[in-house]
């Protein structure tokens, strides 16, 4: 490590939200609002102090004594992983904007996340540029497993980074396949890296790690727990462009990560499974009720989705969005599409977080693009856009 890159490893912002993410339990969203009024630096020293609202009181007292910053960026660099904040070029900043935008409208449980322990190789910033969320079942079956498998190689192949949890069965299977394809793969977990959980996938995460990245919102030593996995789903929705559930049973937690990818304006898809089998219920239900888009194939993926722009992978060029070219408002209006339900530029408004006579200028120029298509229900996206290849 260079004099340079020590002194950017203990910069008062990067130790002030690691601080700050030992202290509060994620979500955390009276923090996050105080820690974007004031600077991490500052709110760190309030809470510290006990100078905060009541809000924030109530998110950091119980551990606003535990001081531990300086140790826990130490334990992580020990185990290879770094602390990744918003005021690295290395923030992905743009997918995680939909949790500003969900939280602003007063979605519960969507604050983003204050800083991201990160290791292995890839920049979470190029990761998630062409990313999908594959998820399903613990106790999957050989189907669902090869599914999974088969699809996230499909995918890597093309280009696509996979996302999941790390999980014994679909999880598990959607990273074996995109290492398989020599693709690139992110596990978040729902735990503090250096715990080694699951047991029997501490191989697997070491080789995500070696390739891609292993990602955590819990600092060093904290252990699993059913609430810190459900609060991890919201990242995998938010960090995606899209979230495919292989095989989820009615209660399934991977519903819950499709149900916060369709409030975050994400595109929701999910593999059909035999129509007696208790492990594709959940997939079953989404798909019955417009919630998700029916996927049986990578070509059918990429086109649900439409995180590339043709086949990525192939030649010299650099994969394209279809979306690509369009300001930041405006890809705020297309992202809170849905290719299944239409929807009135009052939803598309206040999803996007625009004005409605923006959202109504806006949307007939997407059409225009082939991006979007009025329809007796409201507005959607189209599931083709200009300059794709034909299937």
């Amino acid at each position: 490590m260079t004099t340079d890159d020590r002194a950017d490893a203990v910069r008062p912002e990067r130790v002030a939200r690691a601080y700050l993410l030992r202290v509060a339990e994620p979500p955390a969203p009276a923090l996050a609002r105080f820690v974007d009024e004031h600077g991490p630096v500052e709110a760190a020293d309030r809470v510290r102090r006990g100078d905060t609202p009541d809000p924030v009181t109530a998110e950091t007292e119980a551990r606003a004594g535990q001081d531990l910053a300086h140790r826990d960026l130490r334990e992580g660099a020990a185990v290879g992983a770094r602390l990744v904040i918003p005021e690295d070029d290395e923030w992905p900043a743009w997918p995680l904007l939909s949790l500003q935008v969900a939280g602003a409208r007063g979605v519960a449980g969507t604050a983003p996340p204050l800083a991201l322990w990160t290791r292995g190789p890839a920049r979470l910033d190029t990761a998630t540029t062409h990313a999908v969320a594959v998820v399903g079942a613990r106790a999957a079956t050989e189907y669902g497993e090869h599914t999974a498998a088969e699809i996230a190689h499909g995918a890597a192949g093309e280009g696509i980074t996979v996302f999941s949890g790390a999980a014994y069965g679909i999880d598990g299977a959607a990273h074996r396949g995109a290492l398989a394809a020599g693709g690139g793969t992110v596990a978040v977990l729902g735990c503090a890296l250096d715990v080694g959980y699951p047991a029997g996938h501490v191989g697997l995460v070491n080789r995500i790690a070696e390739r891609g990245a292993v990602v955590s919102e819990y600092p060093p030593g904290t252990p699993p727990a059913r609430h810190r996995f459900l609060v991890r789903n919201r990242l995998l929705a938010a960090l995606t462009s899209g979230t495919l559930v292989v095989e989820a049973g009615r209660r399934s937690g991977s519903r819950n990560t499709a149900t916060t990818a369709g409030v975050l304006g994400k595109v929701v898809m999910a593999v059909p499974g035999p129509v007696g089998s208790a492990l594709s219920v959940g997939c079953h239900k989404l798909i019955r009720d417009a919630h998700a888009t029916l996927v049986s194939s990578v070509t059918e993926l990429i086109e649900t989705v439409g995180v590339l722009d043709g086949a990525a992978g192939t030649g010299d060029a650099a994969p394209r969005r279809r979306t690509d070219g369009l300001d930041a408002e405006s890809l705020r209006v297309y992202e809170a599409l849905s290719t299944r339900r239409g929807r009135s530029p009052e939803e598309v408004a206040a999803d996007a977080g625009v004005g409605i006579s923006r959202a109504r200028a806006v949307l007939p120029a997407l059409e225009l693009d082939d991006l979007a298509e009025r329809t007796d229900s409201g507005w959607r996206r189209t599931r083709d856009g200009p300059g794709r290849a034909s299937t």
